[in-house]
């Protein structure tokens, strides 16, 4: 079968039982580093030293097929450098050969980068959308920002530290300069950093500079006040494009703030 293996984020005391398990076992290990890996071989104490097969993101749509046959007569123990396989990291493309080609496909849970941000920014956690790096490109960026504007979800980011000012000054020109944010930095490492504030904040902060591993999260929009049958209008506007009424009740009431239950009922009541 092919593994999915999550590994620690930064603190190597966060390696669990069965990761390590797993690595004293292994044969074959599709690594996104194996450099990294042999490092994390030694760290943990493990002296099996399995076969390593490179699968980083300009290989892996050649080698996903063959890895996935593979995982027919023995298991493929996948690793991304840190945290959780396919999460921003190789892994998508194997997995979905694998399913493809009916190849059983399991995980071995642990640290996430995505997750423990998210658990620490002090913003809801009810609903979060992960969005992965934005765009290099100020005017990309902007315009990526711009177009989630509206999401009532957290919203979670991963940004390089060099660009991270940047990146901050275009989310307060997208979002809001209030808009709620916390900056998550070299989490569960010795120099762990959370900066909670609004994106206007958050962005002179990071203009002195900032190092490590980096998670930016980001609050959801505040409901838009709209009036009762303007909202009702809106649910008819998305049933009639397709989706069902339940759903565009339970979507507008998250961007409105009007219940869904009313909502529903008073668009049922015009279509009848």
């Amino acid at each position: 079968m092919i593994i999915l293996a999550a590994t620690p984020i930064g603190n190597l005391g966060d390696a669990s039982r069965r990761l390590v398990e797993a690595l004293e076992a292994a044969t074959v290990i599709a690594a996104e580093d194996t450099r990294t890996t042999i490092r994390l071989l030694s760290a943990l104490g493990i002296e099996n030293r399995p076969k390593l097969v490179a699968l980083h993101d300009h290989n892996e749509k050649e080698r996903a097929g063959d890895l996935a046959e593979r995982a027919r007569t023995e298991d493929v123990l996948v690793l991304s450098d840190a945290g959780m396989p396919t999460v921003s990291d190789p892994g998508y493309g194997l997995v979905a050969a694998a399913a493809a080609a009916g190849v059983r496909v399991t995980v071995i849970p642990g640290p996430s980068a995505v997750l423990t941000a998210l658990a620490v920014s002090g913003l809801p956690t009810d609903r979060f959308a992960f969005e992965g790096f934005p765009p290099r490109k100020s005017g990309e960026r902007r315009a990526a920002f711009t177009a989630l504007a509206s999401e009532a979800r957290t919203l979670v980011f991963f940004e390089a530290p060099s660009r991270l000012a940047a990146t901050l000054h275009d989310m307060a020109a997208g979002f809001g300069a209030d808009r709620r944010a916390a900056v998550c930095r070299e989490l569960t490492k010795l120099h762990e950093e959370v900066v909670r504030g609004p994106l206007s904040d958050l962005a002179e902060w990071a203009e002195t500079g900032a190092r490590g591993e980096i998670v930016v999260v980001v609050a959801g929009a505040e409901p838009r006040a709209v009036a009762f049958p303007d909202a009702v209008t809106q649910v008819l506007e998305m049933v009639r494009t397709g989706t069902r009424l339940k759903e565009a009740a339970g979507e507008v009431s998250t961007l409105t703030g009007h219940s869904s239950r009313e909502l529903y009922q008073a668009a049922l009541a015009v279509k009848r």
